[in-house]
């Protein structure tokens, strides 16, 4: 366990959160995804001071380690995440049957990805372990098709410059978030390439770039897709 990364983790988010809140839009159609954004980091403070005090780790008998509390945190903070790339895509034009349809699929499928990848981490028998990844890994997919396909359309239909600001957004989060299982795989919860250690900090720096420099990157683009947008209208 170590507990200078989590408390790194702890101090960055905690920080990043007051920030993304203080520079974000207070003002609609941009205030959901103020608020929204600021949310993740909190939750992932939370997550790694519990990881400090080694609240919620399981020491597996292979010796590898689950932090619970890290798949508590993908729990809530994916879909958030998930959550604000869906409404950017309707930009709150859709029936709200279809935006909590949309909304309730794939939050459903990146739960599961995270409960999977879980079970995944705890399983002890080999073959289990990777039927687990590997279903984790058709949930994930399942999350890509609806933000590459049916809510990638319909952000385009909503707009140019907000289809643009849309397409940004997923490039970004996909390249990231592709790095999570990849980390998993070469990591002490499966083929043990790298150390407990390295894979702690690895997903420290991906779940920074994920949650607070996406945070901004996001808001950047939305921000300058409304300015567009109004403008031409």
């Amino acid at each position: 366990m170590d507990q200078t990364a989590f408390m790194i983790g702890f101090t960055v988010m905690s920080l990043a959160s007051l920030a993304i809140y203080a520079r974000g839009s207070k003002a609609p159609p941009s205030l959901h995804h103020t608020l929204l954004h600021a949310a993740v980091p909190f939750i992932a403070a939370t997550a790694y001071l519990a990881m400090a005090f080694g609240i919620g780790t399981l020491v597996n008998a292979d010796g590898s380690a689950t932090y619970f509390a890290r798949y508590a945190d993908w729990t809530f903070t994916t879909p958030i995440l998930l959550s604000s790339l869906v409404l950017l895509a309707f930009h709150e034009r859709g029936k709200t049957g279809e935006v909590g349809g949309y909304l309730t699929s794939i939050i459903v499928l990146d739960v599961l990805m995270v409960e999977t990848g879980l079970i995944s981490s705890l399983a002890e028998t080999p073959l289990v372990k990777w039927v687990w990844f590997l279903w984790s890994c058709v949930a994930f997919l399942g999350v890509l098709y609806l933000l590459w396909g049916p809510l990638r359309s319909m952000a385009t239909e909503r707009g140019g410059a907000l289809g643009q600001a849309y397409g940004k957004n997923i490039v970004f989060l996909t390249v990231v978030w592709f790095l999570y299982p990849l980390v998993f795989l070469i990591g002490p919860e499966g083929l043990k390439i790298i150390t407990d250690p390295a894979s702690v900090w690895a997903i420290l720096v991906m779940d920074i770039v994920a949650k607070v420099i996406y945070a901004f990157y996001a808001a950047s683009n939305l921000d300058k897709a409304l300015h567009e947008h109004d403008r031409r209208s």
